[in-house]
């Protein structure tokens, strides 16, 4: 075992030390259609029992990717087309702050009465919206338009977003995005999730907040699927880890 695990496994030890759990969750971004990827997504998922929240662009999707997903597969709201309508000098964002509130909260409500007519009983009301970004004045009137939840990246300073509108980031992104888009290395995603737990853990982040693990099944290289696979391996059985299901996370029955 190298260092970069060990270390990782020290802090869930100290977890366990203290009578308490650690606490993971797993969501996967940009699914739309069905492929080799996503089946190897879904099966893994199935195979090691780990809950998986799949992230689904509604206008990108039919009801083809819904098939097969298996019993573990919760299905989240991805933006809506996945656009980039970023405005001079912003981030790329689906989410312009120059777009009109009531037209971007129009454009998720034809996307989610899509996504959840093709998802059914899979779906639940939270947006994870692409490039995890979303403008303060369009997250306020989420929980109003029938939104119970929102994901997007990093520790969160509050449970809700806004009133009504439950929060569960996540922590560890598994691309380099910035330097080849493959796995982002052993080191650096170990590093994020102790760091994210350490931080829990000492009351420096907010202590109820699953640790999320983020990855993006369509640019998956060999060392990416090789250390999910090793992640859920190897703490499915420690007593001092949970697994925990979307649902649950983010209180919806």
């Amino acid at each position: 075992m190298n260092i970069e695990w060990r270390l990782f496994f020290d802090e869930i030890s100290r977890w366990q030390d203290a009578g308490r759990t650690a606490e993971f969750w797993w969501r996967d971004d940009d699914a739309a259609r069905p492929d080799l990827a996503l089946a190897r997504l879904t099966e893994l998922a199935q195979r090691t029992s780990t809950p998986l929240a799949l992230a689904v662009i509604p206008m990108q999707s039919g009801k083809e990717i819904f098939e097969n997903l298996g019993s573990l597969v919760s299905i989240l709201q991805h933006g809506t087309d996945h656009a980039n309508r970023a405005g001079a000098g912003e981030k790329k964002t689906e989410f312009s702050a120059a777009e009109a509130t009531a037209a971007a909260l129009a454009r998720l409500a034809d996307a989610r009465r899509v996504l959840e007519a093709l998802a059914g009983k899979r779906f639940l009301p939270v947006l994870a919206p692409p490039w995890n970004r979303l403008p303060q004045h369009l997250a306020v009137p989420l929980a109003a338009a029938g939104f119970r939840g929102l994901s997007r990246y990093g520790a969160r300073t509050s449970a809700e977003a806004t009133p009504g509108l439950r929060q569960v980031n996540t922590h560890v992104d598994l691309i380099a995005w910035h330097a080849g888009r493959g796995f982002v290395g052993e080191e650096l995603a170990l590093t994020a999730a102790a760091k994210h737990l350490a931080a829990k853990r000492m009351a420096e982040a907010d202590p109820d907040e699953a640790t999320g693990w983020l990855s993006h099944h369509a640019v998956h290289d060999e060392a990416a699927w090789s250390f999910l696979e090793r992640l859920f391996e190897s703490t499915r059985s420690l007593p001092a880890v949970a697994w925990r299901r979307p649902a649950e996370l983010f209180h919806i029955s």
